[in-house]
């Protein structure tokens, strides 16, 4: 049986350097898609990084996610979820309260408890540092070719895209994936706009430590500046989120931290006893972002480079390993069968899949975050009512975890927890 990257047609000119699928960004997709790829389609399928930071350590990044039923199942596939399982902690129930921030009783209007599946938590939170080091570190000894430099141009052309990279050489790859975040230089580049807004909130983020265990619960307190998220950590430990106007988000981060840690204790509550940062707080400001194509001729967007979301629902990270499983089985399905992996046939499977996904979680994020995060008192009584019907309806909460899980509709194998 032939290889199915002999079938392709050869390049044409004098001998640049070939590869069949050239990856821009390192981070937890980029890393991600080639471990997929590289387990799917051999070791004769050459598949190259380029990121400038390759080659540095990501212990720096103090940020946790929420990780996904789905995208967890996507990590054990590619094999990368058992080094990194011990420093996870599952998220095994979530309650929703909305209140005033002075109110003195905080009402759970919704809670989620219990596992997608017997013994699968719906979530876990995990260190981004240390699934980044891990996803890097198993690309690297599966035989990903890693290159600390940029792509500064790329030109399609019928059978190949021809790229220019910052130290001057020139390639020839197949299939050009774009996983450089938000400000995607690539997607500039490729001449793909994008439909954004701001939201002038910022969200602050920092580890805190409390007293009494959090028992694996999460909580979203929705306040009329926007949320506050309690996300569980391993031991007496929980991962904030916190989101504020962007002038009152910086207003916090300048107070002394006598001041700073008053304002944490009104949100938090003392529930988990007395609680008090471990990390320094930091600030991100919030917005919109959806690519109106997330693909090109021989080109695909792929993790923030094709879509920003406000982390209301905590979607962020997960939203990219959907891609990630999506285009990582529509390549790995074309090239088995002798066809072309990044034809325009190919990559519009890819972008059918994933824009609709895409863009109605992005719509209710966005929805939700304007209808939680306001003073109005008639918008709060009806969105309480709302929720505790929700809480009443059993079966409707079982849908809304499976469909956070990324276990709803039409699941991509990895997804399922299936090779490709």
């Amino acid at each position: 049986m032939n290889s199915p990257f002999e079938s392709a047609a050869p390049f044409t000119g004098r001998a640049p350097e070939r590869l069949d699928i050239a990856i821009v960004g390192g981070g937890l997709a980029g890393a991600s898609l080639a471990l997929a790829l590289r387990g799917a389609l051999g070791d004769e399928a050459a598949i190259t990084i380029f990121d400038p930071a390759i080659e540095r350590p990501a212990a720096g990044d103090e940020r946790w996610s929420a990780i996904a039923a789905g995208a967890r199942r996507l990590l054990t596939t590619i094999g990368v979820w058992d080094q990194v399982q011990a420093s996870a902690e599952p998220m095994r129930s979530m309650v929703v309260t909305d209140s005033r921030l002075k109110d003195v009783a905080r009402p759970s209007f919704l809670t989620f408890d219990g596992d997608v599946e017997p013994g699968e938590p719906f979530a876990y939170m995990m260190s981004n540092g240390v699934l980044q080091r891990a996803l890097v570190d198993a690309a690297r000894a599966a035989g990903v070719d890693m290159r600390a430099e940029t792509v500064d141009s790329f030109t399609a052309h019928e059978r190949h895209m021809e790229l220019t990279t910052g130290s001057g050489q020139t390639l020839h790859t197949r299939l050009l994936v774009a996983c450089d975040g938000a400000r995607s230089r690539l997607r500039s580049l490729a001449g793909i706009e994008t439909v954004k807004w701001a939201y002038d909130q910022s969200a602050i983020t920092f580890a805190v430590e409390h007293e009494r265990p959090h028992e694996g619960c999460a909580i979203e307190h929705f306040l009329p500046g926007g949320p506050f998220a309690s996300l569980p950590m391993p031991g007496n430990r929980s991962f904030i989120v916190w989101s504020e106007r962007t002038p009152d988000a910086e207003r916090l981060l300048a107070m002394p931290s006598f001041l700073f840690q008053e304002e944490l204790e009104q949100r938090f509550g003392h529930k988990l006893g007395a609680v008090k940062p471990v990390t320094k707080p930091r600030a991100y400001p919030l917005g919109f972002s959806i690519a109106r194509s997330f693909i090109a001729p021989r080109f695909a967007l792929v993790g923030d480079a094709a879509h920003l979301i406000h982390p209301i629902a905590g979607q962020g990270l997960n939203m990219g390993l959907r891609d990630v499983a999506a285009l990582a089985e529509v390549v790995t399905d074309a090239a088995r069968v002798g066809l072309d992996f990044a034809s325009p046939t190919t990559l519009e499977r890819y972008q059918r899949w994933r824009r609709f996904d895409t863009v109605a979680m992005g719509v209710a994020t966005d929805g939700l975050n304007r209808l939680f995060s306001n003073h109005s008192d008639a918008l709060r009584a009806v969105r309480d009512i709302g929720l505790g019907i929700v809480d009443r309806m059993p079966r409707l909460k079982n849908l809304f975890i499976k469909d956070a899980a990324g276990l709803s509709g039409n699941v991509p194998r990895l997804l399922k927890g299936e090779a490709l």
